[in-house]
């Protein structure tokens, strides 16, 4: 169920007497779901547990809602009779809707228009599912809420109860949710003092009735025949080259090449293609020729042409879109030129090669030699305009997606006869065209509208363009053309090249049509091209914008001037009332303004409205921006195969205030936004696929790209190539700039630019941009005639592939709406908290393994206090009983130990230990060896003599500079007195590379136990109590500080013994363990366990990994184990090295399906991911899904949880990772939202106590609730032992009470947060089962606006984010949280990482990410147990030692 929702209608009543703070899974609940899986498993239930049912649905409501009602009115005791009854009464109709009382059930309705509204998750008492769709019942079967089917003798219960109970009004869908989020998210308040729209509302604007015209053809091809046959030597395109030659002129009479096309194609014995198929047309830009006949060829044998753009590589900006809509239309023939379809990219077997998410196409050249000429008498049938499909334009959408949209024969020839009207063409005229002639005006002025007046268009490439912008004005002048069509781009590049030019005049144009005239910034390169151009001939009133989209076509032109219209318009308007949606004029002296050109009066026959952008399309006012809908003839159809958004778009009915409709005909929506100025004029100030709305404000992408082209654009842009977008991020848009630098351009000019652009759009537009990011120049995907593609750049970016060269995210100045910083409540007193417990009826949380002392096992063992006593029982009693075997890198046993060889070297070191260093009982002494059997034979060796060992990892000999100084402080730290190793270890120490990293002089005294002579110890040293200390255990805790812990005789031997019952160890048994041996469980399991229990350990070195990946599974298949340890860095290497080779190592005969179980020894959270992907990999080699657990350990007790081999399977839940930061557990469904999966962290061990306490007030806590793990067991550590006296400060870590409740147990603190759960499950003593969730260590834990944090949460996101990220690491400076991440790959991603590692830790965790620190693989410091070392990282950080890639700080 989903559980992002919950719903608030009915409550049930374990949730009503819970205090706030608690999870939302209590005991009850968990009984009576188990209550409903077991009702739902039988198929027939007998007629009585309904009623029971009835009952118990009553039963809850009625607690529910007398609870409820009691604690929200704190005086009103007599309100809960009441409420009983109308809450039953609410449930019972609520049954009844759901019931459907004929023999099949409907879908549920899930609009929440219907009766039946469905509820999401309801607290599981007064649970009713509408059924799931497709659901049929047997006729005389129905079903209750839990899925109880029930006999339909029932329904006539139902029905009375129905009849007597009226139905309670139902609220509305909004109020059964509370979506949590929006409790969280801090919404904006609206300014008050924002400007709001006073104008009445906007009536309809009719354009000019189209004029009756006699000759007018019945269709475009009737005109095309008309001309081909009347004047087949007018010249109708001609075709330039590069160099601006014409190539080719096509005439109206050439054009019966065209029909060609239709008896060729279908003269085979079937034909290939059948009327009203779909072809496309794969055409270059500079080859109209071609295009225009295979056009119009489409045309006469009534194929639909869908012209796209020729796909250059196989993963063109955009190409796959365009395959889908192809794909889509059913398109399965392509034609193309001889030219191009040489030039395309080609498979193996030389056929063209299928592009990416296109689907198969046939290739047909039309300028091939198969192409022939009709018979003389042959003529193609032509018929008069119609409503079929005539040609299918493509168009992209704001996000990528590809529409095609469907333009009809009709509105074809209607919107060239108003274009004719509008434009006052007249047959002959010369036009010239720099716009694509495959779609949108070019294709509307330069292929269709010219052959419906014969004019003749030189149409001119953009190749030319490139190489020379002055090319089309030289055409004009040569060909004294009357009409040319461009965009203000070109305006502005021609303007740029004019200098050397003289002898041009443009006296012959009537019209410049702009046709991007629309853009705000087509007014100042209009203006700008005027006042050049003006002294060569070119007269102002001439220009004229246009304003045209893909789905209404033209919607307004500007008139040429002999059509006798009024003066053009210019508006200067507030940027900041636009952004409102506001008209209002300002002064041009400001910055913050827009000045707009009109676009000229609405198309002939068209009738044109302006409506709100978002939800119902009401009439705007007269002072309002709205969208732009037409009315007409003129406009496309359809989007191709998509009706839901066709009817959004091509059938919209707008309507007035009062919500009636403001005409009978539908309105297309052009997906412009404007208004109509005076003298009915009509302005443009940007397009629905630019809008950016930022916080409640409108903004204009292309107004962005104005205000940051203002900033020294030709200094720093390269071409101007700028893209504006915006992206979601934490529920609001957030704006993001994109330039192209140019090549030349320094880091500390790119800089300066990028803060100006920051303060421009700032200061104009008032909105904060996100990111701002430079490309190197050429690196942008770009559109088909050079302009940059948006959508793919989104995409790239949203990627991570554009590999910008320079970065400024702004998270900080434009995330306004985080949730608020948690206030901590007051903390409650004890008694209301135990009085809280036991009200909500919940269990404290406390659980604890095994009773020790009720196991009766032939345990010998037992019989002695001290580890020594055993080994010394052990030699005497079964001497060659090997213990021990110590595998190396090549998997052969490098060296074995029985227990009477153990027992042997013990001796030896002992008596060396007397003898050659004189040292006294209690002496410490660290043992510093690799890990082998001398680690353990001086081990004991020390317990012999009486001193007290202290095991420390040796230094690495490539890496004394950081490795000796750890060796150095633990020898001093513990007070260390002499030195045990081997002679290179010892020479090493000496080293003059040691004296470079530690002062050796001060080292105690040093001895090696290479070649020890064979002495017997007079007597082994008995201690006088259990109590006494053992051995030390050091480690490094991943803050960083190096914590020492006692280890009493007692405690070791206790430790011992739990793990000998967890794991069912016994002399006849093996494990293998690949740990380190030198703290922790890895210690205990290396060094003390065999001993005890007698079983043999084979020892994998975990260092030997690295030379031989495969060592640790290879030994364990080997000797048949059934029990094995590791830790996560070596089951890392393990997924990592051997994820691609399990073939290769069942060829070896590696079988894991010995293995029972397989714990890996961690003093953290279990990393799920992990455990999970390894039983994956080697489940092929037999290793069983459930062998793999984790263990839980710490200081204070190293041993705490361990799968062992008897008791349940670890469980697995899901919490809320919101809650977990305001220190909550709630339970959810697996992929909920914010669904974080904990894994229990293995079984209590026998003798161990588990209970959950509050940090703070030290009381505990209830079952499934939030708090430190406290520990109480024979085995605890007895206390820190630290040289500086700060015992003080941790005394309470290994003796503290519980401040109410149990107060006279002594627990141990683990530092370590986590939350006990009873679960359904049973444990080998047949209770209950209890599992205990480790959430993450305290100390590490960041406080970040009032919640709590764990990084490893931080960092899993951060992961996610970029496939290139193979590591991170979180820690916070001065209250800025910084980011590392390793950097798998070209370090051209690495800026590419800034922007998602933001945005995911926004989205996902509500923080700002302050520093975004790039670095090379293999920085982040990492312990032996695989656990990051961030406190490190964060002193590297700090010291400027990390040599990042790149490391940027966000504004």
């Amino acid at each position: 169920m989903p559980s992002k929702r919950r719903s608030v209608l009915v409550q049930s009543s374990v949730e009503a007497c819970t205090p706030p703070d608690t999870s939302s899974a209590s005991e009850d609940e968990g009984s009576l779901r188990r209550q409903g899986r077991m009702a739902t498993s039988s198929p027939y239930q007998p007629h009585p547990t309904v009623e029971h049912w009835f009952n118990r649905v009553i039963q809850g409501s009625s607690t529910s809602s007398s609870a409820s009602s009691t604690s929200s009115h704190p005086g009103g005791r007599s309100h809960s009779a009441n409420a009983t009854s109308g809450s039953a009464a609410t449930v019972l109709a609520d049954l009844m809707a759901h019931t459907q009382l004929d023999n099949h059930c409907a879908p549920p309705d899930v609009t929440g228009l219907s009766e039946r509204s469905l509820h999401a998750e309801r607290p599981q008492v007064a649970s009713v599912r509408g059924l799931p769709r497709g659901y049929t019942h047997t006729s005389s079967t129905m079903e209750t809420a839990d899925g109880v089917p029930v006999n339909s003798r029932v329904s006539s219960k139902i029905q009375q109860l129905l009849n007597t109970l009226k139905r309670p009004k139902r609220p509305p869908l909004r109020e059964f949710f509370v979506d949590d989020f929006e409790e969280l998210l801090d919404v904006q308040q609206p300014d008050p003092n924002q400007p709001k729209p006073e104008g009445v509302q906007m009536s309809p604007l009719h354009g000019d009735p189209l004029g009756v015209v006699t000759n007018w053809p019945p269709s475009l091809l009737a005109s095309l025949q008309r001309w081909g046959t009347a004047q087949p030597k007018s010249p109708c395109l001609t075709a330039l080259d590069n160099a601006g030659k014409p190539v080719y002129t096509l005439t109206y009479g050439t054009q019966k090449l065209a029909y060609t096309l239709l008896n060729k194609l279908s003269s085979r014995n079937e034909p290939l293609l059948r009327p009203g198929d779909r072809v496309a047309l794969v055409f270059p830009n500079n080859d109209p020729v071609m295009f225009m006949v295979a056009f119009y060829g489409c045309l006469l044998a009534e194929l639909v042409p869908v012209p796209i753009e020729v796909p250059l590589t196989r993963k063109d900006a955009g190409s796959q879109q365009i395959g889908f809509l192809l794909g889509s239309c059913g398109v399965t023939l392509a034609l193309t030129t001889d030219a191009c379809q040489k030039g395309l990219p080609k498979a193996q077997t030389g056929e063209v090669a299928t592009f990416k998410g296109w689907p198969r196409l046939l290739w047909f050249v039309t300028d091939g030699k198969h192409v022939v000429k009709p018979p003389k008498d042959w003529s193609p049938p032509i018929r008069d305009a119609s409503n079929e499909t005539a040609y299918i334009e493509y168009k992209t959408s704001k996000e990528g997606s590809t529409m095609g949209i469907t333009v009809s024969h009709a509105a074809m020839l209607a919107h060239c006869h108003a274009l004719t009207q509008a434009c006052g063409y007249t047959e002959g005229e010369t036009i010239t065209n720099v716009l694509d002639f495959k779609r949108d005006a070019g294709l509307w002025h330069g292929v269709l509208m010219s052959v419906m007046n014969r004019m003749h268009v030189i149409s001119i490439p953009y190749s030319l363009m490139k190489v020379n912008p002055l090319s089309w004005i030289q055409k004009v002048h040569s060909y004294k053309a009357r009409v040319a069509v461009v965009k203000s781009r070109d305006m502005h590049w021609s303007l740029l090249s004019q200098k050397d030019q003289r002898d041009i005049s443009l006296s012959s144009l009537r019209m410049l049509i702009v046709a991007d005239g629309a853009n705000p910034w087509s007014i100042s390169s209009c203006d700008a091209f005027l006042n050049v151009f003006q002294a060569r001939g070119l007269r102002p009133e001439v220009i004229c914008p246009c304003a045209s989209s893909a789905e209404a076509m033209t919607v307004a032109i500007r008139r040429p001037p002999e059509m006798g219209v009024p003066p053009p318009g210019k508006a200067v308007l507030s940027m900041s009332c636009l952004s409102y949606g506001v008209i209002r004029v300002d002064t041009e002296e400001k910055l913050s303004v827009l000045t707009l050109q009109d676009v000229g009066q609405v198309m002939p026959g068209a009738l044109v409205c302006v409506v709100r952008p978002e939800g119902t399309p009401y009439l705007c006012r007269t002072d309002e921006v709205g969208e732009i809908c037409v009315s007409s003839c003129t406009t496309g159809i359809s989007y191709y195969g998509l009706p839901g958004m066709t009817k959004n778009v091509f059938e919209t009915i707008p309507v007035t205030a009062s919500g009636s409709p403001v005409s009978d005909r539908p309105f297309t929506r052009s997906s412009l936004l404007g208004f109509i100025g005076p003298d009915n004029l009509l302005f443009v100030v940007g397009k629905m696929d630019g809008l950016m709305v930022v916080s409640g404000r409108r903004h204009n992408a292309d107004d962005v790209v104005a205000t940051a082209l203002a900033v020294e654009p030709m200094k720093f842009v390269y071409r101007g190539r700028i893209a504006v977008f915006s992206v979601c991020v934490l529920h609001d848009e957030r704006i993001v700039v994109v330039a192209e630098q140019r090549p030349d351009a320094s880091e500390e000019d790119s800089f300066q630019w990028m803060s100006r652009v920051l303060q421009a759009i700032d200061s104009i537009h008032q909105v904060g941009v996100y990111c701002l990011a430079l490309v190197p120049a050429n690196t942008l995907p770009k559109a088909p005639l050079g302009g940059i593609h948006i959508s793919e750049t989104k995409q790239r970016f949203l990627e991570g592939a554009l590999h910008p060269c320079n970065v400024l995210m702004c998270p900080h100045t434009c995330v306004t709406n985080l949730p608020k910083p948690r206030q901590k409540q007051p903390e409650v007193g004890p008694a209301s908290m135990i009085v809280g417990n036991l009200v909500a009826g919940k269990r404290i949380a406390q659980a604890c393994g095994r009773d020790v002392a009720q196991l009766e096992d032939n345990d010998q063992a037992r019989k002695f206090l001290y580890m020594q006593d055993v080994l010394q029982w052990r030699a005497q009693a079964t001497p060659d009983h090997p213990l021990f075997l110590l595998l190396n890198a090549k998997g052969t046993v490098a060296s074995t130990a029985s227990c009477v060889q153990l027992h042997k070297r013990a001796e030896r070191v002992a008596v060396a230990l007397m003898e050659r260093g004189r040292l006294n009982t209690g002496d410490h002494v660290a043992l510093v060896y690799p890990p082998g059997t001398d680690l353990i034979a001086t081990f004991y060796g020390c317990l012999y003599a009486g001193c007290v060992p202290v095991t420390v990892r040796p230094p690495h000999p490539q890496n004394l500079a950081t490795t000796l100084p750890t060796v150095k402080m633990i020898v001093e730290v513990s007070k260390s007195v002499c030195i045990l190793t081997t002679q290179a270890i010892m020479k090493l120490l000496r080293s003059k590379e040691a004296a470079a990293a530690v002062d050796v002089k001060t080292w105690p005294m040093v001895l090696d136990t290479d070649d020890l002579p064979r002495k017997k110890l007079p007597q082994i040293y008995k201690p006088p109590t259990p109590e006494m200390l053992a051995y030390l255990d050091f480690s490094v805790s991943t803050t960083g500080i190096l914590a020492g812990v006692k280890m009493s005789h007692a405690a070791t031997s206790a430790l011992c013994r739990s793990i000998k019952l967890q794991c069912e160890l016994y002399p006849s048994r093996q494990i293998a363990i690949c740990l380190d041996p030198y703290c922790g469980l890895g210690f205990a399991l290396w060094c003390l366990c065999s001993v005890y229990s007698g079983h043999q350990s084979i020892l994998v070195p975990p260092l030997e990994l690295e030379s031989n990946v495969s060592l640790w599974l290879s030994a364990v298949s080997q000797f048949k184990v059934r029990v094995t340890f590791c830790s996560y860095s070596v089951m890392e290497m393990c997924t990592k090295g051997l994820g691609s080779q399990t073939e290769a190592l069942r060829l070896r005969n590696v079988n894991l399906s010995c293995v029972r179980t397989c714990m890996v020894v961690a003093e953290e959270r279990p990393r799920i991911a992990l455990t999970q992907s390894f039983s994956k990999i080697f489940k092929d080699l037999g290793l069983s899904p459930r062998a793999v657990s984790t263990t839980f350990g710490c200081r204070v007790n190293v041993a705490i949880c361990l799968q062992g081999t008897a008791g349940p399977d670890p469980t697995t839940v899901y919490v809320d990772m919101r809650a977990l930061r305001h220190d909550r557990v709630r339970l959810v469904e697996r992929g909920s939202p914010h669904s974080l999966p904990l894994m229990e962290s293995g079984k209590i061990l026998p003798g161990v106590k588990v209970i959950i306490a509050n940090p703070e007030t030290k009381g505990p806590l209830g079952d499934s609730h939030l708090g430190e793990i406290w520990v109480s067991s024979p085995h605890n550590a007895t206390g820190y032992y630290t040289v500086y006296g700060e015992e003080a400060l941790h005394a309470d870590h290994f003796c503290t009470k519980l401040s109410f409740g149990d107060t006279q147990t002594v627990w141990a603190r683990t530092g370590y947060l986590g939350f006990l759960r009873r679960t359904e499950l049973t444990d080998a003593s047949g209770e209950r089962h209890d599992a205990l969730y480790v959430v993450g260590s305290l100390d590490e834990t960041l406080e970040l606006r009032g919640m709590r944090y764990h990084p490893i949460d931080i960092e899993t996101s951060v992961i996610r984010a970029h496939k290139s990220i193979a590591e991170c690491a979180v820690f916070t400076w001065t209250n800025l949280l910084v980011v590392v991440v390793e950097l798998e790959g070209s370090e051209q991603e690495a800026l590419d990482l800034v922007a998602l590692v933001t945005n995911v830790v926004l989205e996902e965790h509500f923080l700002i990410v302050g520093v975004v620190v790039v670095v090379d693989p293999g920085v982040i410091p990492i312990n032996s147990r695989g656990e990051k070392q961030r406190m490190h990282l964060r002193d590297g950080f700090l010291a400027d030692q990390l040599d990042p890639i790149y490391v940027a700080y966000n504004m």
